[in-house]
């Protein structure tokens, strides 16, 4: 029978991001079932409690107070993952509960500390971000503000605030900037460069530079605006600005615009603000032929709109795929008659998306928890095609997103590995600073038991460079060692899945506009 215990550090206070990685060291820890790091507002109480955790010490607990909480085999192993939780929470050796005299309380106070500081990032839960954003805004900061469930309502005011005080919000939910070469959030090691990259799209933004790193371009700023700015309601307030902000930067030559398909006039407005020069937008999902004023080139895929900046910079980008159907189609004749869906497994939202668009017009109905039509939303019936954004909150509960826990996803993937009508699934590996340091030493095993068992294809695609701490081309030998295809975009990842279920293997090499 399994033993589960809690400690909890009264008037600790720690982000989110440091969380996730506390988080994740207690869940590598020997015998662990589950383990979190979380402060003790009251749904993580609640979402504690629903995993069996009953002590009293749970009780009095305030948003303040970092809870430390892990079930395992037996009570030793329990002390030992929440020993090691601890020594990653206090490095230093000290255990000291509450902040030390050197760590400031407010925004204020760490302007006051830090000379020269000109971003603050803001990672606290939701009901307080917009109050910690408007201070920092106050203090002459620009903001990126990592935590989400922020109100539509207090992103206009907090953007209209940053209009106001001439500064920038970069969010909320924004997992990726880059700014000077600078990684904030999850971002992605690449060369520095001239081109731009304003992104309301958090992984849309992190394969837009991982793209133009490996086709030749290299990176000036990435700046994401959150998943809304661009719809009607917020209206492009930090898009047009972060656009004006590379107008005038002179490291900058070209701007590449990465959202899902935006209101039509926030786009256009959006455009404008690039007055001398040429902005490209990747609209994933946008209508095929629909254009927008003002922009030097329209595609709907990430691919299609890196592709164009490259030969907008005079490059050239890859055109023969060839080789890629070749590999899809020497895996496609041993796969069993009654194996005809797939099933995609993702850790990037925007890639789900992305797939999504692709997949869609090729198969047929693609039933999602992000869907693109609502009648196909998930729950799923038997025999249809399934992609799951795992990054989205019901996965993460109590447990950390899915691209810091490579554990994450290891439960679906042998689920589909069960199923006698799956052909392929698809996996998204996400490396970079933020990531899990090693995903391929968890989730390649994985794909291997899989082929093992004569069950479907796995395609992966690993977005990063080798210049990320995983380093690409291990983590993709690694997947290629566990019998995977691994694909050398996103988007020819999803169409090599359609090749698959429809034993077509020609349909990875259709443009992609």
């Amino acid at each position: 029978m399994s033993s589960t215990a809690a400690r909890v550090q009264r008037g600790r206070y720690v982000d989110s991001v440091e969380l996730l990685a506390i988080t994740r060291t207690m869940r590598q820890s020997e015998g662990v079932e589950f383990a979190a790091a979380v402060m003790a507002t009251p749904a993580n109480l609640d979402d504690l409690r629903e995993q069996g955790f009953t002590g009293e010490e749970l009780a009095s607990g305030t948003p303040n107070d970092l809870v430390l909480a892990v079930r395992a085999e037996d009570a030793t192993l329990v002390a030992h993952a929440l020993e090691r939780g601890e020594e990653a929470l206090f490095p230093s050796g000290s255990t000291t509960a509450g902040p030390s005299a050197s760590q400031p309380r407010t925004v204020r106070q760490a302007v006051d500390e830090l000379v020269g500081a000109n971003v603050a990032v803001v990672s606290v839960p939701g009901p307080y971000a917009a109050l910690e954003a408007h201070d920092a805004l106050t203090a002459g900061l620009d903001v990126l503000l990592f935590s989400d469930n922020v109100s539509i309502a207090e992103e206009i005011a907090l953007k209209d605030h940053a209009v106001r005080a001439g500064r920038l919000v970069l969010g909320p939910g924004a997992g990726t900037a880059s700014l000077g070469g600078c990684g904030l959030g999850f971002a992605n090691a690449v060369a520095a460069g001239h081109v731009g990259v304003v992104a309301a799209a958090g992984t849309g933004a992190q394969e837009a530079m991982v793209l133009l790193d490996r086709w030749g371009e290299g990176v000036s700023h990435v700046i994401g605006v959150g998943g809304r700015d661009l719809s009607e309601a917020v209206a492009g307030r930090s898009a047009r600005r972060a656009v004006r902000a590379l107008e005038n930067d002179p490291a900058t030559d070209v701007v590449l615009l990465v959202s899902k398909p935006p209101s039509p006039d926030v786009a256009t407005a959006v455009v404008s603000a690039a007055a001398t020069k040429p902005l490209v937008a990747a609209l994933v999902g946008l209508a095929p032929g629909t254009t927008v004023e003002g922009a030097a080139a329209v595609s709907s895929t990430l691919e299609g709109g890196v592709a164009q900046v490259v030969a907008l910079r005079g490059g050239r980008p890859p055109s023969d795929w060839s080789p890629w159907r070749r590999a899809v189609e020497g895996r496609v004749d041993g796969l069993a008659a009654a194996r005809v869906a797939v099933r995609g497994l993702f850790s990037g939202g925007t890639l789900c998306y992305e797939a999504l668009t692709l997949l869609q017009p090729l198969l047929g109905p693609v039933w999602s928890n992000t869907p693109l039509d609502d009648r196909y939303h998930v729950p799923a019936p038997d025999g249809v095609h399934v992609c799951l954004d795992v990054g989205e909150e019901e996965y993460t509960r109590g447990r950390p997103h899915p691209m810091i826990d490579a554990d994450a996803r290891l439960e679906l993937l042998a689920e589909a590995g069960t199923r006698d009508d799956v052909a392929v699934v698809l996996l998204d590996v996400v490396l970079g600073h933020g990531a899990h340091p090693d995903p391929a030493a968890v989730l390649a095993p994985g794909c291997a038991a899989l082929g093992a068992q004569g069950g479907p294809l796995v395609v992966v695609y690993v977005l990063g460079t080798d210049r990320d701490p995983q380093g690409l081309d291990g983590q993709c030998a690694a997947f290629r060692a566990a019998g995977c295809l691994v694909a050398p975009t996103n988007a020819r990842a999803a169409l090599a899945a359609a090749a698959i279920v429809l034993r077509r293997p020609e349909l990875v090499e259709i443009a992609l506009s």
